[in-house]
């Protein structure tokens, strides 16, 4: 007779995890087993992960780190899990993510499913019409300095599942392979880069920020994506007070503002026209700033409105270098079509949303490099940059489907 597993985690849960992580894609963690080695005795793997959360002795093993550079400058450590403690992850938050879905804020759009950044940034806009003032906030270190005490508080309070309890403490535990093959103990924080790492960020700052406000300040509405938010107000001076208040339940909840990207804004525009230092901020990777816009009846007007933020600009500029795509002689239109283009529609799909033409260098730019490339593809234009701009201008006319920056009509110059 089988000794009875001390919890009942179904084999269908642990399937369905299998799946998602797999679709999820990602790197190797400490083990160095790739997702495809994974999947060559996927039942076996699995079965082993069932057989070790069912009876209580699954134990995490160490997180591998890798440092990513950050846009703005310096290194962001991300903590890669193996591919079996990311599906053990996904069963724990499969099973506890709707218990504390319906919780969350309105106004909270971060990784959550039906929630999105452009949500985001749309709503956003629209309150910087109504409200005179923002403040736009950022933490420090969100996952590297989340309270384990604190977290695990807010997890009872919306689960006595044991199985669901003692798994999220061991990750909270789970100790940090270095780069250097050092290993570091772990006392507060969870690892940005794991699969449930995300839904834990946003339980602790449900009670540390979105329930705070909604108690204290139900008159400032806010948007918050992650651990990067703006609040509006009326007045500047309920801005300064807020900007204080929130400091002060950051550092009580052992968070911190981060003093370069927390700022009070002035929303200016034709009917806000007083001077104040600080008129531009920059969320979810757009600036909001004053900019000169028309109406329906072709009227100019200063209008507060997101675009695309230089960084991000910058961003993309130094991807597409990266292409190397002018030196791709070997490789047709249609091949070229098939390697950047979703990126390229993804660029679009995001950044477009507001005032549009503020990607047109971006796309430009790439038409340039494309001329580039024609002119060393085909032996009859080498040297001739208008004549290979007028050609790739005849097949945007022909095919725009190729490209989605021709779909929208930035193509190549006809002659």
């Amino acid at each position: 007779m089988s000794k009875a597993k001390s919890f009942i985690i179904s084999k269908e849960l642990v399937l369905e995890s299998w799946k998602r992580v797999k679709a999820n894609k990602g790197s190797c963690g400490i083990d160095d087993e790739s997702i495809s080695e994974f999947s060559e005795d996927y039942k076996n793997n699995l079965y082993k992960i069932w057989n070790r959360m069912s009876s209580g002795s699954y134990f995490p093993p160490p997180v591998k780190t890798v440092g990513i550079p950050k846009k703005s400058g310096g290194v962001r450590v991300l903590g890669i899990p193996t591919v079996s403690d990311r599906v053990a992850q996904m069963v724990v938050k499969l099973h506890f993510e709707p218990l504390v879905e319906p919780y969350f804020h309105i106004d909270s759009y971060g990784y959550r499913e039906g929630k999105s950044a452009i949500q985001a940034v749309r709503v956003t806009r629209k309150r910087c019409w109504k409200y005179d003032w923002v403040l736009e906030f950022d933490i420090k270190g969100l996952f590297d300095n989340i309270g384990h005490d604190l977290l695990m508080r807010a997890v009872r309070h919306h689960t006595n599942c044991k199985w669901t309890l003692l798994y999220i403490e061991r990750w909270l535990k789970a100790p940090f392979k270095l780069e250097d093959g050092s290993i570091e103990i772990r006392t507060k924080g969870t690892p940005q880069g794991g699969v449930i790492s995300p839904l834990l960020a946003n339980l602790f700052l449900h009670y540390v920020f979105d329930k705070w406000m909604e108690l204290n300040h139900p008159g400032k509405p806010f948007s918050r994506y992650a651990d990067d938010g703006v609040v509006h107000c009326k007045t500047e001076a309920e801005a300064q007070l807020l900007l204080k208040a929130l400091s002060a339940r950051f550092i009580e909840c052992g968070l911190e503002l981060h003093p370069e990207k927390t700022v009070i804004v002035y929303c200016k525009d034709d009917d806000r026209v007083k001077d104040y230092p600080n008129t531009s901020f920059d969320f979810l990777s757009f600036t909001f700033r004053p900019r000169r816009s028309k109406n329906r009846f072709g009227k100019f007007f200063i209008n507060f409105s997101p675009a695309v933020s230089n960084a991000a600009a910058k961003a993309m500029r130094q991807k597409a270098r990266k292409w190397k795509l002018h030196l791709r002689s070997d490789k047709s239109l249609e091949d070229l079509s098939n390697m950047f283009s979703p990126v390229i529609r993804g660029w679009i799909n995001y950044y477009c949303s507001f005032y549009k033409s503020e990607m047109y260098p971006i796309l430009r730019h790439l038409n340039r490099t494309l001329v580039r490339w024609a002119t060393r593809k085909f032996k009859r234009l080498k040297g001739h940059r208008r004549r290979a701009e007028y050609f790739l201008g005849r097949i945007a006319r022909k095919e725009p489907w190729l490209f989605p920056h021709w779909k929208m009509g930035l193509k190549p110059a006809v002659g």
